[in-house]
């Protein structure tokens, strides 16, 4: 595995095109396919196949995408710090699940960064399992999303945001209107967004409750594009409630019935208690469940490209 192909990788899953990757990256499709391949056989791994809507990631492939965006930005955010610190301004790093960074982070991260005109924010998708660790080596100031099962002491937390995961399926789906058994449920193909990879969250904790086998899984790039199959009718997807409710009410979309097709869970943020978290960090995590911030995290406000840094473009845009 060599950088060459991480950044082949990168692009493609980041463009959702071989051709788009070779033109950004100045080479040829071709020398783009084979890179793609030397990953593949090292691997064993399919990594991605394509389909109507953009790429369907397997398991691993989409471990890998994260893994080589982030290895390939270490570069870029070490020369933003830098760059940050020589103007006198201030940057938080966010590290949030892909469901929270899909979702709520844009309209939190916007509403956030107007009140102070010195302050850069930049937003990592992270599994949530490594919140601990990105937090204990500075990696990240704060961590927003599912709350791991065990903390370090030095780590303090603070509830976010309720919600409620669904699953909705077409309107012409044959479980559309029907209370569905957890035997029903594990017979369907899944679509699946990023979150469904990760070993932590409300989305993987209930296909291994319902016991989804994975050639039953769909991985997409983004949630998003996961629904844009559902209203296909090509499967079953997990969203959250709010997210999905106009398209529930005109008819695009119609959510199951019964026990086993809801789960209530809430968001966490995650900071350093000792020696402290940056000031913006602790400023965040009090912010993020107020009244205010949770009305913008629920509205989707599009993000102002100065104050929003992304450094891992993987699962959130295309």
């Amino acid at each position: 595995m060599t950088p060459t192909q991480l950044r082949a990788y990168v692009a493609v899953v980041r463009l959702g095109s071989v051709k788009q990757a070779a033109a950004q990256l100045e080479v040829s499709e071709s020398a783009v396919s084979l890179l793609i391949g030397q990953l593949r056989k090292e691997f064993g791994d399919q990594l991605f196949s394509r389909t109507a809507v953009g790429l369907a990631f397997t398991p691993g492939g989409l471990r890998l995408a994260s893994r080589a965006a982030e290895l390939l930005g270490l570069q870029d955010r070490t020369v933003l710090e830098v760059s940050a610190a020589g103007r006198g301004r201030r940057l938080l790093r966010v590290a949030a699940s892909s469901l929270f960074a899909e979702f709520a982070a844009p309209g939190l991260i916007e509403l956030f960064a107007k009140r102070a005109a010195d302050l850069e924010v930049e937003l990592s998708v992270c599994d949530p399992g490594s919140f601990e660790s990105l937090l204990l080596t500075r990696a990240a100031d704060i961590a927003m999303g599912p709350l791991p099962p065990v903390l370090d002491t030095a780590i303090a937390c603070r509830p976010v945001m309720n919600y409620r995961l669904v699953i909705v399926v077409g309107p012409d789906h044959p479980l559309a209107g029907v209370p569905a058994s957890p035997g029903q449920l594990r017979d369907q193909t899944w679509l699946l967004g990023p979150s469904a990879a990760a070993d932590l969250g409300t989305m993987p904790a209930m296909l291994r409750r319902l016991g989804v086998p994975e050639e039953r899984q769909q991985i997409f790039q983004s949630h998003a594009a996961a629904l844009g199959e559902a209203k296909r009718g090509k499967g079953v997807a997990p969203a959250l409630s709010f997210t999905v409710a106009p398209d529930v009410r005109n008819g695009q979309l119609a959510a199951l019935s019964g026990p086993h097709a809801t789960v209530d869970a809430v968001w966490h943020s995650l900071v350093l208690t000792n020696p402290g978290a940056p000031s913006a960090a602790a400023e965040l995590c009090r912010f993020a469940s107020t009244p205010r911030a949770i009305q913008a995290m629920m509205r989707g406000v599009g993000v102002a490209v100065n104050h929003f840094r992304p450094s891992v473009h993987v699962t959130l845009w295309s």
